[in-house]
Parts: structure tokens; sequence; C-alpha cells
């Protein structure tokens, strides 16, 4: 029933966005760029960070002079961590606000809700973290406003398992899945698809459980090297406790969704020993580019910038780039120069765009001890 409701949602909000997106007006002395963002809700902290690295790339971008002559107006609304409020949020940022484009939503399932609304409105949406393999391309078909600049989740899975077989020597496997999560499912089928070892067992919890002593009971005495859970950080954390209390010592493995702070409060430091998660950028880079981003955002926001904020910040930049390209601030123009990117030097990587809007780029293993990062190690796509 929840579904049903859902999808009338999603198809009443797009009733009303009749007619598509007009970008900047030719006397408008700003460009618009729209945040649909998850602001709120359960994985707010995603969303958060994504905002505060896109406000400083507007912020940036602005100091230098803007885009074509004018600055950029970042115009955020909240999706609130919700599928069908995502896409009334793409449907308003489009028709209402006149977007030239939109930044995000951070998760797969929310880019998803409101990859219908920007179709239909003709404007582009770049989703900094949106990792599910069918975010741009479904049954076949390139959804044409649909980028990203995230690594897939295939990729994630296949770097996880050779990591798992290469570097940790691991020949058996325990899962733990979130079977309500797209993210959590094509995670789990890469790392399984990939594996050269055995999956001695897969368990399943849904999106919001916060007690895991059952499941982690019922692997705790099995025969295994890792323990992989494909899961955002607020399960995740929460996961992770939870085991080593109850004296589940094998390295832990994970994907992007581990890379917010917020893991950490969850888990508590010392916990988080012999962890290892796929991650878009590391803040101990030494290169200039990264340096000079990340003593920025310190500067802006008191704190260290996460993956999230990095890949929003990327993807402000690229759009801008777009946009510069096009010579105008016209969607559909911006659109065709997105899908032309290539060798874009962002601070999560050099980024260009294939046939199916994804970014060709390398991806890193980070490794965590007492819940800091201690190494980190390349994996070339």
């Amino acid at each position: 029933m929840k579904k049903i409701v859902a999808s009338l949602a999603v198809l009443a909000i797009m009733a009303t966005g009749c007619g598509a997106g007009g970008g900047a007006a030719k006397d408008s002395k700003t460009i618009k760029i729209g945040a649909n963002l998850e602001l709120s809700g359960p994985v707010s902290a995603y969303g958060t960070a994504e905002y505060e690295g896109a406000k400083l790339a507007v912020e940036e971008i602005n100091k230098n002079g803007g885009v074509l002559g004018k600055d950029l107006e970042l115009v955020k609304l909240d999706n609130k961590s919700d599928k069908a409020e995502s896409a009334s949020v793409a449907t308003k940022l489009a028709t209402k606000e006149n977007v030239v484009a939109i930044v995000g939503p951070a998760t797969s399932g929310a880019v998803k809700a409101a990859t219908p609304s920007v179709t239909k409105a003709k404007v582009p949406m770049v989703t900094p973290s949106g990792t599910d393999d069918s975010v741009t391309v479904e049954n076949g078909k390139v959804w044409d406003y649909v980028y990203r600049v995230c690594f897939q989740d295939s990729f994630q899975g296949v770097a996880l398992a050779n990591f798992a077989t290469k570097d940790l020597n691991a020949k058996k496997a325990v899962i733990i899945g979130d079977s309500s999560s797209d993210y959590a499912k094509g995670l789990t089928k890469s790392f399984k698809d990939s594996f050269k070892g055995d999956i001695v067992d897969e368990v399943n919890f849904t999106t919001g459980d916060k007690d895991f002593k059952a499941v982690l009971t019922k692997i705790k005495d099995k025969n295994f090297d890792v323990l992989y859970i494909p899961s955002y950080y607020e399960e995740a954390g929460l996961i992770i406790k939870q085991a080593r209390e109850l004296g589940i010592t094998q390295p832990i493995l994970g994907a992007d969704g581990f890379g917010n702070e917020k893991l950490v409060d969850l888990a508590q430091a010392k916990n988080l020993n012999d962890v290892y998660y796929t991650a878009h950028y590391s803040d101990k880079s030494e290169n200039p580019k990264v340096t000079d981003f990340v003593a920025a955002f310190k500067k802006e926001n008191d704190k260290t910038p996460d993956a999230f904020s990095a890949l929003a910040y990327d993807s402000v930049y690229m759009i801008a780039k777009a946009i510069e390209n096009a010579g105008e601030a016209d969607p559909e123009k911006v659109k065709d120069e997105l899908a032309k990117i290539k060798d874009f030097d962002g601070v999560t990587g050099k980024i260009t765009m294939d046939k199916e809007h994804n970014p060709v780029k390398s991806t890193l293993v980070i490794k965590l001890e007492d819940g800091k990062e201690v190494s980190n190690t390349v994996v070339e796509p």
C-alpha cells in the first residue's frame, strides 16, 4: 500500500510540473542552481554535508567572477530523506524556481524518485553520491538528465571484494545487508559476484532497525575472515558497536556510506578498529587542490570536510563548467555539456563522463583505527 501511495504522489507531482524548466532569464543577474538534499530525516548528515560543500563552491565561484559574468545562486530545498518529497522538490526547483541544474539528492533512492520530475521538466540533475548503478541507466536506457560525480556500487563491490582477497587474505565472508535499500542490495550483489572466497552466511535487516544482537549472535561463532556491511552510517554504526561488544573481532568492510563523522558517534571510536571502507577522497591527501579545499572548508565550517562535502563541491564546479561551455544558462545545453565533461580536475579525482553519465575515476579503501584514518589504498577502475 505504501508503494502505491508513493507512486500516486509522484504522478500527481509530475502532473503539476507542466513544461520544461527555463533556466536563467536573459536579464537575470544570477544563475540559479538547485539543491535537492536530505537536510532532515534519517540520512540528514549526508545532505547537510553536501549542502556545505555546494555552498562553499558557489561562494568561491562568485568571488572569482561568477559564470558568464553572473553570480550563481544556490536554491536549497529539504527533501526530508523521503522519496516522494524528493520528487516534489525536484519539480519545484525545475518549474517554479527555474534553476538551470540541480545538485543532489544524496541517496540513490531519492535520486531515482526525482528522475521522472527532472526528465519531464528537462533540467539536468547531478547527484554527488547516488551510487546505485540504475541511477543513470535502467533496463538499458540512459536517463538523459541524470548525472553523477561518484563511482558506482558495482565498482565499490568489486573493489572491496578484491581488497578483501588480496590485502586481507580473506577466504570466507559474512554479509549483513539492508533488504529495504537499493544501495545495499546493489553493493551486496556486486560483492558476492566478485568475491573469490565463500559467503558463509548472509543476514538482513531493514532501514531503521536499532537492535542487531540477534543477527550478530547468529553469526558470531561462524568461521569467517571478514564481515561486510553494505549500509549507511545510521545502521552501520550501531552494527559495528554491537558486533565489537559481542566479541566479533574480524575486519569489517563497508562502502562510502561509512564516510561520515556520525559513524564514529554511533559506533564509538574504540570500536572502529580494523574497519575498511571505499571512499571518494581523503582529506589526508597532499594534492594541492585537496589541501586548498580542506583549508577553505575548515575556515567556513570549523570542521574537516567529509567525502559528501567534497563530492557536492565538485558537482557545483562541474555544473559551472558545463554552463560556461554551453555559453548560456540553458538547461538543455548544460545537459549536453555535462555529457562532454573530460579530464575535469576535482578534489575527488579527475573525472571523465562516460556514455552512461558515470565518471571514470579511481577509488580509495580507507582503514580506520580508533575511528581515525590511518591509511588509504588507491583502487583503479
